[in-house]
């Protein structure tokens, strides 16, 4: 299960620009992983499931977040396309 974490944070990284080094590259990416397991991990202790469960839990929320704002920008501005 901990080796869902490192790749769900990889592919969730912007692509690096040229002004940023490689150790701030590094330290992000690890900053990501210890933020996703400390969500994941407090998700499972909470509701007592397993971490697997409680990693589909933490993506729907954040599917949910992301739909509500998709919504919510619409509805302000409905003209606008990205």
């Amino acid at each position: 299960m901990e080796f869902i974490l490192p790749f769900m944070a990889f592919f969730s990284t912007p692509v690096p620009n040229c002004k940023r080094g490689g150790l701030g590259n590094i330290v992000s990416f690890f900053i990501r992983v210890v933020i996703y397991d400390i969500c994941v991990t407090s998700i499972s202790e909470i509701f007592g499931v397993s971490r697997m469960v409680a990693l589909f839990i933490f993506l729907g929320i954040l599917i949910a977040i992301s739909v509500g704002g998709y919504i919510l920008k619409q509805r302000m501005s409905p003209g606008v396309d990205d």
